[in-house]
């Protein structure tokens, strides 16, 4: 239902249940804020949205209050700047100002407001520098002296199911502290980075270690980078949301020096090609179901810490920037005669948890990591930019074709539902024996829950698609009740999935993650190849190479374990 009222003398309409601050922004209303977030509930702690409302008194918090049906409200009015100002200066005082090297530096709404406020940020002395700096794991880093203490991140955490950031008194300020319960740890997702409105959290190595690999003349420096980077990067460089910049990106990497550049949508068809025929097995034999997803290593982790009497129930294949790694270090680097050695594989992924990854001791083959380094989007944004590349005029290149083009199976996995759509697709293939041009779209959408039924031939697909950990919650415990529900699940911990992943440009709400979303199913569409089992590279690679069962399950899958608290 819509409903009108006045803002600034304006007449406006809006959705009803919308607040002022959303209606304001639908209608092209600036009323500035920080700590507000579309995945979140208003907190209205940083007192930024202040608006006045005719016949109520005082200022009022627009993120809070609903708009009413010819509700008269001011955004302007010098008791509003007055006030506004005074809290900017507040929030100065909570927050130890680091710009040089905070994730936010060329995107800082809390420094330009301060610029449209003309406020003194200095005022007040700051928050002592003695407030921790909280290391979790080989993924996230915490300084607490930057945090405002709007509680985004707790709250986040809580909707992702891990509860770990907990809030707790210190003197006159409220500080928020990772929980030293047992019960609860970390799953690396970085929610808590991409919804903080002040740069308090950012990844591990996030400007430290980003130009190690490239330093070191004696290797070869592969990178590759994940589908959802593709649509999403372009943000750092003021592109448009969605910006597809593949040749772009391609071109930025080998200035930066490295050897090659490659697809990691091409190690997503050999993990679709593999899951696919782990699901017909489950479904044939009726063990194990139903069959979860697991290239997003915080659900692994929330598994495994969490839910370990799942463990059985998520696929064995692993993810595919790591099968790619691995085919680089042996199929690749036989072919190039590379001692495998000699051979550094740096992920550019959108997920700090991808960090986390990389460490598990079981996913070395032959005691050699198929990856060495993660890099998030933002990090290889940084670099670029460092380096005074200029990704929005650079002339695009062709990735390398070592390894081969992708089909539009493996572009998709960076989308909710995509992971889960490549296997269907190849299910669909398999049983039929010919090539298709099939779409899921059912498994498609940034609701937080899809489910379908699906006939592929003669068979059913009980299917369940979830993004965001919160979401996975339900669909555990729907299947508490009806083991049988489904014998298919898609989970990816984070929002929209990799297009929204931890390590993603900030900031970035549901429109952004539809945007860059679509942007992969565009490319998908013009795809001629759209099924794993079809794509050249993946039948090449399994006549030369992955020719027996041993090989295949080395490079291919790997296994999980019950994990005890990590960050303590």
């Amino acid at each position: 239902m819509k409903i009108q009222a006045i803002i600034d003398d304006k007449r406006i309409e809006s959705e009803e249940g919308k607040t002022i601050l959303e209606a304001a922004k639908d209608n092209g209303i600036k009323i500035p804020s920080l700590c507000f977030h579309s995945d979140l509930s208003p907190g209205a702690s940083c007192r930024l949205c202040l608006v006045e409302i005719k016949g109520r008194k005082g200022l009022h918090t627009s993120c809070s209050v609903k708009l009413e049906h010819n509700m008269e409200i001011r955004t302007k009015s010098p008791e509003i700047e007055k006030a506004r100002r005074i809290n900017l200066e507040l929030i100065f005082s909570q927050h130890i100002e680091e710009c040089d090297d905070c994730l936010l530096k060329l995107n800082c709404e809390l420094l330009r407001l301060a610029d449209e406020f003309k406020v003194e940020i200095t005022r007040f002395s700051d928050r002592k520098k003695k407030y921790p700096i909280y290391k979790f794991g080989p993924s996230l880093i915490f300084d607490s002296s930057k945090c405002i203490d709007c509680r985004n991140c707790v709250e986040v955490c809580h909707i992702q199911q891990a509860d770990f950031l907990e809030v707790k008194k210190r003197g006159c300020f409220y500080e928020i502290v990772p929980s030293k319960n047992k019960k609860r740890d970390c799953i690396y997702c970085g929610q808590c980075l991409v919804h903080c409105p002040v740069g308090a959290f950012e990844a591990v190595g996030e400007f430290e270690d980003i130009e190690k690999p490239l330093k070191n003349k004696d290797k070869v420096v592969v990178f590759q980078f994940a589908p959802s980077i593709r649509t999403s990067i372009g943000e750092e460089f003021n592109l448009d949301y969605g910006a597809i910049v593949t040749e772009k990106l391609a071109a930025a990497i080998r200035r930066l020096g490295a050897d090659k550049v490659f697809d990691v949508s091409v190690g997503a068809d050999f993990t679709t090609y593999e899951e696919a025929k782990e699901l017909v097995e489950r479904l044939k034999g009726g063990k194990n179901l139903p069959m979860f997803t697991s290239c997003c290593p915080s659900w692994v982790k929330f598994v495994e810490f969490y839910y370990p009497k799942l463990i059985p129930n998520l696929t064995s294949v692993r993810s595919p920037h790591i099968i790619s790694g691995a085919l680089i270090k042996t199929y690749w680097a036989k072919r190039e005669n590379i001692n495998p050695k000699n051979i550094v594989v740096v992920s550019i992924m959108p997920c700090v948890a991808k960090k986390y990854e990389i460490r598990r001791k079981e996913l070395k083959i032959k005691g050699i990591k198929p990856v060495d380094y993660v890099l998030t989007t933002r990090e290889l944004a940084w670099l670029i930019r460092k380096r005074k590349i200029d990704i929005k005029n650079i002339k695009g290149e062709e990735l390398d074709s070592a390894l081969g083009m992708p089909s539009g199976s493996g572009i998709i996995y960076g989308a909710t539902g995509g992971v889960m759509e490549s296997a269907l697709r190849q299910v669909s293939y398999n049983l039929l024996k010919q090539p298709i041009d099939i779409e899921f779209k059912k498994v498609r959408g940034m609701e937080g829950v899809k489910k379908a039924e699906l006939s592929i031939g003669g068979g059913i697909i009980k299917a369940a698609v979830a993004s965001g950990i919160g979401n996975a919650k339900r669909i555990l415990d729907e299947l508490k009740k009806n083991p049988k529900l489904y014998n298919y699940i898609e989970v990816m911990a984070c929002p929209g999935g990799c297009i929204g992943g931890g390590g993603q440009p900030v900031p970035a709400d549901k429109e952004i993650r539809r945007k860059r979303a679509e942007s992969l199913y565009s490319i998908d569409d013009k795809k001629e190849i759209k099924t794993a089992g079809e794509s050249p590279i993946v039948k090449r690679v399994y006549d030369e190479f992955l020719n027996n069962e041993k090989l295949i399950k080395d490079i291919c899958h790997t296994r999980y374990f019950k994990k005890k608290k990590e960050v303590k």
